[in-house]
This record gives C-alpha cells, sequence and structure tokens, in this order.
C-alpha cells in the first residue's frame, strides 16, 4: 500500500504496541496505519527496541509497518521547543521526552495522537488526543 501523502493522525508507542500485540483497540490503529498515520522518529526508534527486545525480526516488522502506510517523520527543532514547553503540565502525569515528542508532532502537524494511555487526556487542551482501547 501506498501511504497518502500527509498523515491523517500520529501515533504514539503505545499504539503501534497495541497494533502489533493485537491487543484491545488494534483495529483503530491498523486503520489509522492504513491512512497513513504519522509517527515522530523518537518513538519510533522506542517502537523498534521493543520489537528487538521481544525477540522479533527488527527488519521484517519495521518494513511492514512502513508498508502497511506508517509516516516516519523527523524530530524538528520546532518539535523539541514544544516538548520542552508541555515539559510543567506532563512531569506530573508521568509523561516521558518520547510521549511529549510524540504530542509535539501531532501540534506541528495539527492532528489527533493515538494512545493507549489515559493520562494524555489532560495533557494539553490544544492537543487532541484519542484513546484507542
Amino acid at each position: 500500500m501506498t501511504p497518502r501523502s500527509s498523515p491523517s493522525a500520529v501515533l504514539d508507542v503505545s499504539a503501534v504496541l497495541v497494533y502489533l500485540k493485537r491487543e484491545p483497540g488494534y483495529e483503530q490503529v491498523r486503520d489509522a496505519i492504513a491512512a497513513g498515520a504519522a509517527i515522530s522518529t523518537t518513538n519510533l526508534a522506542e517502537v523498534y527496541a521493543r520489537i528487538v527486545a521481544s525477540g522479533r525480526p527488527l527488519d521484517a516488522v519495521a518494513a511492514r509497518l512502513l508498508a502497511l502506510g506508517l509516516q516516519p517523520e523527523p524530530f524538528t527543532e520546532e518539535d523539541a521547543r514544544t516538548s520542552a514547553s508541555l515539559y510543567p503540565q506532563t512531569q506530573p502525569l508521568g509523561l516521558s521526552l518520547g510521549d511529549r515528542a510524540c504530542l509535539a508532532l501531532g501540534r506541528r502537524l495539527g492532528l489527533p495522537v493515538l494512545t493507549a494511555d489515559r493520562a494524555w487526556l489532560d495533557a494539553s487542551p490544544d492537543i487532541r488526543v484519542l484513546l484507542v482501547r
């Protein structure tokens, strides 16, 4: 499948793992990937690390995700600033740098962010967060 030129949503690590593990909510993530979902390269690195840790073949799984339509987006200087600005409100929620990178990409692209982490609902009022389960 050829990815669309512009993504329709941003995925965080938990959403991709829901898809890979076929957990409840994976259909929503599958549909987002098929529509050309974006992912920050910082989050993609974490997904890849989890694949390696699970013993699955990284190259095969990575190639499949990209072939299905997952669109890696670079972590930009603008994203770094946004991530830093989100720190005060997200630190009490336990969000990591990777989490903030995902939210920053969602803000930059003006797209909803899909996650399996309920804490994200309180992360920022101007970033639309959708739970996949």
